[in-house]
């Protein structure tokens, strides 16, 4: 008996030696990237949020002549500081105002108001790489009366973090070159109604610019939940939408025919940002939430969807709504407002890494393969996949990934040199996709194959 329990334990235990070995994955992180990371500064986040909080309020309405207070005084800081950048970047990085007339909309905007976006753009370095991946967060600011434009609103959180961690990016990486186009934004009116994204979104589908992905981060800078005190400084959410809104008839068919509802090109980005993210990342759980945006609500990447792009939100795990849209008070012993004493300036340090990393990671793939298909001109329990090469410079190769259809993520990945692959699983019990990925290892965002015969 005793031979028998011992032989059952060792048994037993190369078991589970076995599915650990099986469950290691080798995470190969670039070294350019790490450098880049490392110096995102938590001092440079909080010195930049509380000069935003010092000019009184940036309500998208208030002064715009002094120099010291209101969302004129606000933007003409902002632009300064991606001027400093461009210059130790060797003039690469172009900083401008995206400047429209925003009509009265007998709500929040009385009468017609000149708005002003502030964007850096760093181009890429290959004129066939035509992608542009954007980086986002709203810097006008409000208190409880979205029409109060004269109290003081210090928005730290809402949303300086989000447009810190943009500054911060902008700051570090206009030093390095990349193949494809990088744009950092500061967008106004958000509060108002999403105007400054909504500008931008529409100009760039008019322009005919190939934003590949657009990373909104609004609200990024807390770790406290109220009600539930859950302090949480590893978790960070991602909204991504299944079903593009700009969705035609056709494509809704197909979609329902291939059952892709899932893996619209937001869900297959905030898969992307998860793996690269956490791969970069320490200390970093990226939570895929499906949805646009958090109940009933929407942000700046709202527009960008509508208009047919890539676009998800970056949002805090857990929010405090005693220090957003709150007029600054004290009840009872307690002070409301969003302040730069709440803000946590090393989880917001995470987060611009991780922003950083998927930026970094895709700016520096080779693009995307084209014609991606599954070959459907027989009935077989084997899936036939067959692509073209991308545009610009030649990947080392591809990879074909493979998921249960109940799987939220990615879980398998077959690397192949060739246009093409022929897995022994069948298409009608597993999702797959394929992205491109160079010599070393900067993998592109994937596709999903359409049915060829």
């Amino acid at each position: 008996m005793m031979k028998y329990l011992r032989n059952l334990f060792i048994a037993c235990l190369c078991l589970l030696i076995s599915e650990i070995s099986f469950a290691q994955k080798a995470e190969i992180r670039d070294p350019k990237i790490m450098g880049m990371l490392n110096e995102v500064s938590a001092n440079n986040l909080e010195t930049l949020i509380r000069k935003m909080v010092s000019f009184h309020t940036r309500h998208t309405l208030s002064d715009t002549l002094s120099k010291t207070k209101g969302i004129g005084a606000a933007r003409n800081w902002i632009k300064s500081e991606f001027e400093k950048y461009a210059a130790e970047s060797g003039g690469r990085l172009q900083v401008s105002f995206d400047t429209f007339t925003q009509p009265a909309d007998g709500r929040r905007i009385k009468e017609p108001v000149v708005l002003k976006n502030v964007m850096a753009i760093l181009p890429g370095t290959d004129p066939n790489d035509k992608r542009m991946l954007m980086v986002s967060g709203h810097y006008d600011s409000r208190v409880t009366d979205v029409m109060n434009i004269k109290d003081f609103a210090p928005g730290a959180n809402d949303d300086a973090s989000g447009v810190a961690a943009v500054m911060e990016m902008a700051r570090v990486m206009s030093k390095h070159q990349f193949s494809c186009t990088l744009v950092f934004v500061a967008f106004v009116g958000e509060e108002q109604g999403l105007y400054g994204a909504a500008n931008l979104a529409k100009r760039a589908k008019e322009e005919g610019w190939n934003v590949h992905l657009l990373m909104n981060n609004d609200i990024v800078g807390n770790t406290y939940g109220m009600e539930t005190d859950i302090k949480d400084n590893k978790s960070v959410r991602v909204f991504s939408e299944g079903v593009a809104a700009s969705e035609t008839k056709e494509q809704a068919a197909a979609r329902q025919s291939a059952g892709t509802e899932n893996d619209g090109k937001a869900r297959q980005a905030a898969r992307y940002i998860k793996e690269v993210a956490e791969r970069y990342v320490d200390q970093l759980e990226v939570k895929l939430i499906y949805r646009r945006d958090r109940y009933l609500r929407g942000g700046d990447h709202t527009p960008f969807s509508q208009q047919g792009f890539a676009a998800v939100r970056l949002t805090e795990m857990n929010e405090d709504f005693n220090r957003q849209h709150q007029d600054i008070r004290t009840e009872n012993g307690f002070k409301f407002g969003d302040l730069p004493e709440y803000v946590d300036y090393t989880y917001l340090q995470k987060v611009t890494r991780m922003n950083m990393s998927v930026m970094a990671n895709l700016a520096l793939s080779t693009q995307e393969p084209e014609n991606v298909g599954v070959v459907t001109s027989g009935l077989t329990n084997k899936t036939q996949l067959k692509w073209d090469a991308p545009k610009g410079k030649t990947p080392y190769g591809y990879y074909v990934l493979m998921r249960e259809t109940t799987s939220p993520f990615w879980e398998r990945k077959f690397f192949v040199k060739e246009n093409q692959a022929t897995l022994n699983y069948s298409k009608d019990n597993y999702f797959f996709g394929v992205q491109s990925v160079d010599e070393n290892g900067h993998e592109s965002l994937v596709v999903i194959p359409k049915p060829i015969r």
